[in-house]
């Protein structure tokens, strides 16, 4: 096992193949020099990410994406981690950046992969400029360019 990556979509339409995320998923992996990973990815309605938010993070409302890291319990232990993406959310906020779902997904699934692996971003006015959101955009930059590229 070096990166195992489960996707499913609880019922929600995605309009990016599971290899594609799971690919993705597994660049980043790669990318940040990770050791063994087990990553499910669920992509969900907006009423359950809102529950989700609710429940795990006591926040109200939707969000478009909600990640837990689970740390290794030993040394060399897989990296462990659920992340949950809301793609009603992920279209709302594509349109709002003008840029398409399909970079938008891509974006959360980076943003998802990154928090489990310890990355973290202050909430505000310093998200964007901060070390994790700038490498965020970097990966979303390679990943996307070679999606661009290879269609």
């Amino acid at each position: 096992m070096r990166h195992v990556v489960v996707v499913s979509d609880d019922g929600v339409s995605v309009p990016l193949a599971r290899a594609r995320v799971k690919e993705i998923a597994r660049a980043v992996l790669r990318a940040e020099r990770a050791g063994p990973a087990r990553l499910s990815i669920t992509f969900v309605s907006r009423r359950r990410i809102a529950a989700l938010n609710r429940r795990h993070l006591e926040h109200r409302g939707s969000t478009d994406v909600i990640s837990f890291g689970l740390a290794p319990d030993v040394a060399g232990a897989a990296i462990a981690g659920d992340i949950y993406i809301a793609p009603e959310v992920a279209r709302r906020n594509a349109t709002a950046h003008r840029v398409s779902l399909r970079e938008e997904l891509t974006r959360l699934v980076v943003h998802g992969v990154l928090h489990v692996l310890g990355f973290d971003h202050p909430e505000g006015s310093g998200r964007d400029a901060s070390p994790m959101w700038q490498r965020q955009e970097q990966l979303v930059a390679r990943l996307t360019r070679r999606t661009r590229s290879a269609a």
